[in-house]
This record gives structure tokens, C-alpha cells and sequence, in this order.
């Protein structure tokens, strides 16, 4: 059986192994100027020369700083709408309009950045709807994706629209596998709805919550690429260039006098940031949980199969049933 299993994630292991470590061969241009003639191994080393133009490149502090903040308004204002929505989804009892309302929530994620920035574009345009609208209500048309204070909360609702309810997926998997005896339970004693979420739903939940926050937090460099690059402009740069796009108008934009060894070295410096947030925000987790269940040496595996065996004592306690001798 065990090897059956190892057969399964091979194709996974392959692709990890192509397009993830291969190409870290490519990490040493960070630390040499790229000759396009000799090749990335025989190009000659500059040490840490990369570096020091990085940190004296204004641009760079600028999109560092807009990446800085776009991540964590998805943090704040993006990461809870997912699991309020999953939730809310299970609290629906007719089981025809829940599927329907999941499948028109899930289908936006399944549309390319590119699409999803035309119909942001054909409805926040000079010549979009609500600008139309405006107009026939005699008011005075806004230029709402040249607005720098405005464009980040554009990406946030864009964002929202778009992957919300394919990211309550994971939560509604997570509620699914609550014990049901727990909520007769609840509801025998007298529980209403908003205290069987907040006593037995949320804390059901906690431990995908914070998986799921310790790799959005593992990625807080990462900003979205694919989004900003479709939906900003020039007018924007100051509130929407982050090291992504930064990194791509360096390579291709301005490649023709720019050293490709500078855009490498911006690369690794922001792989290098995420690896420290997301060691950062594991160990803070573990630590919580530790914690919360006192118990100090106990690693993440052990925790979570604690927590496991504990809501499984819970349940057969809580369950009525249970406590009859037949």
C-alpha cells in the first residue's frame, strides 16, 4: 500500500523537482554580471554588488513598501471574508440553493486576471457603467483606476470577487468534519444559532484557520503579480508597483542596459524575506497552540492529533445517546 502512495505523489515530486529546485541553479546570477555569451556559470562573480545598487535603487523601497502594504490590506480585509462566507454557506439548510450559491461563488476563480481586469475595466473605466451611470444622473464622472488612494481597495475587492468562494472550500471541508453530535448537544441545551458558530463552528475550524494563515503570511511578498499587472497603469505606479512587477520592468521594460544578475538579486531578496516571515508566523502558531493545550513540548503533528482525540472525547461525551445502557 505504502508503495501505491509513493506512486500518487511522484507526479507532484516531478514538478516540485522541475520548475522549483532546477531553476535555483539560476540563483548564483544574483551574485555576478550576466554575460549572455559565456553563460550563467562561466559569467564573472561581483560579489555583493548587486545588493548594494538594490539598496540604493529608490524604486525598490518604493515597491517593497507597496508590496509591504497591499499584502497585509489582503491580510486584514481579504483572509476573514473566506471563512465568514463558509460559515455562513453552512448555515444554509436547503441543500439545492447552498450548491447553486457555491457554484456561482466558486466560478470567478476558475476566469484568468486577464478577463477579470477588462470587466473591472469595463465597469470603473472613464466609459465604464457606473461612470455612464454618473453621467446620466447629471453628476460629474471619476477616473476611478487613476485614483492612487483608491486603486489599492480596487485590487482588494477584485481579489474578493474573484477567489472568496473558491477559498471557503477548505473551511466548508473543515466544518464538514465537525462532529454533528456536537450541535445536537448545543441545541438540546439551549443554544442558538450565533452561539453554536462561536463555541463549536470557530473553534472546529481554528486549525485550517491557521494553516491557512501561515501560508498567507509565508507569501506576504508575493503581493499578486498576475492582478496588479493586468489592472494598474503609469498614474498608479506609486501605490501599485510591488516587487513582482518591479522585477518584471527591470527584466523586459528596461532590459536592454540593465544587468540580469540585479533583477535576480531582487528575486532572492524577497524569497529570502518570505522564508523568514513564514518560519516567523509557523512558530508563533505552534507556540499558540501550545499554549492554549499546555503543553510546551509537543511539535506540530502531535498537536493536532491532540486536538483530533480531544474533540472526539468531547463529542462522545456531549452526545446524549451515548449515555444510554441498552
Amino acid at each position: 500500500m505504502k508503495k501505491w502512495c509513493y506512486l500518487i505523489i511522484l507526479p507532484g515530486m516531478v514538478y516540485f523537482l522541475l520548475f522549483k529546485y532546477v531553476p535555483m541553479y539560476g540563483i548564483q546570477l544574483a551574485f555576478k554580471e550576466f554575460d549572455m555569451v559565456a553563460g550563467i556559470s562561466a559569467s564573472p562573480w561581483v560579489g555583493w554588488s548587486n545588493f548594494e545598487l538594490l539598496f540604493r535603487d529608490r524604486e525598490f523601497f518604493l515597491a517593497l513598501k507597496n508590496t509591504l502594504i497591499i499584502s497585509y490590506m489582503q491580510l486584514l480585509l481579504f483572509f476573514p471574508f473566506p471563512v465568514i462566507l463558509a460559515i455562513l454557506l453552512n448555515e444554509v439548510k436547503i441543500q439545492r440553493f447552498k450548491k447553486s450559491v457555491q457554484t456561482i461563488l466558486t466560478f470567478p476563480h476558475f476566469l484568468s486576471w486577464v478577463i477579470v481586469a477588462g470587466i473591472m475595466m469595463n465597469i470603473l473605466a472613464n466609459n465604464g457603467a457606473v461612470n455612464n451611470l454618473l453621467a446620466a444622473m447629471g453628476m460629474e464622472k471619476y477616473q476611478f483606476m487613476t485614483d492612487k488612494g483608491l486603486f489599492r481597495y480596487i485590487l482588494i475587492f477584485s481579489l474578493t470577487w474573484k477567489e472568496s468562494g473558491w477559498s471557503t472550500i477548505l473551511y466548508i471541508a473543515a466544518i464538514t468534519g465537525i462532529d454533528p453530535a456536537l450541535y445536537e448537544a448545543a441545541t438540546i441545551d439551549g443554544a442558538n444559532r450565533f452561539q453554536r458558530i462561536w463555541y463549536i463552528t470557530i473553534p472546529g475550524i481554528m486549525n485550517m484557520i491557521a494553516i491557512q494563515f501561515v501560508l498567507r503570511v509565508g507569501a506576504v511578498m508575493e503581493g499578486g503579480f498576475d492582478q496588479i499587472f493586468n489592472l494598474y497603469t503609469a498614474p498608479v505606479y506609486d501605490t501599485g508597483d510591488i516587487i513582482d512587477t518591479y522585477i518584471y520592468r527591470l527584466s523586459f521594460v528596461k532590459s536592454s542596459g540593465v544587468n540580469l544578475g540585479f533583477p535576480t538579486a531582487v528575486g532572492l531578496f524577497k524569497n529570502v524575506i518570505n522564508f523568514i516571515l513564514l518560519m516567523l508566523a509557523n512558530g508563533v502558531d505552534l507556540k499558540t497552540l501550545q499554549e492554549v493545550l499546555g503543553h510546551e513540548n509537543l511539535n506540530t503533528t502531535q498537536i493536532y492529533t491532540h486536538i483530533e482525540n480531544t474533540d472526539k472525547k468531547i463529542a462522545a461525551e456531549a452526545n446524549p445517546l451515548s449515555k444510554l445502557k441498552i
